[in-house]
């Protein structure tokens, strides 16, 4: 990759993004990222789950093309969130795909307060 020059013939700092880091383990991942989502549920608002993610720079799980899927559906299961409708996705990975979209339930906010 070749860099280029800034007028004053030094060359820029490379801007590197921030990389996710990946959690060691599902059980230490679910510690980690479960209140953020029980915080968004007790909320009231629409939200998704890679929204979260990003908002509070949550780590990857140990298996991403399943754990989040899991998480969803661990929370649904819980009574703490229920399906809101659909968007599509801003994950620059996903090409703008379908995505469902979340609200809390009463047991969420009833879980926070």
């Amino acid at each position: 990759m070749t860099v280029q020059p800034a007028l004053d013939g030094t060359i820029p700092t490379p801007t590197i993004p921030a990389a996710r880091r990946r959690a060691e383990d599902y059980e230490t991942w679910i510690d980690e990222v479960w209140p953020h989502y029980l915080e968004a549920a007790a909320s009231g608002r629409t939200y998704t789950i890679f929204e979260i993610a990003e908002q509070h720079h949550l780590p990857e799980p140990p298996d991403p093309a399943h754990h989040w899927g899991r998480l969803a559906t661990l929370l649904r299961e819980s009574g703490y969130h229920r399906p809101a409708g659909w968007t599509t996705s801003s994950r620059p990975s996903s090409h703008a795909s379908g995505l469902r979209t979340w609200k809390g339930t009463a047991a969420a906010r009833r879980a926070a307060a």
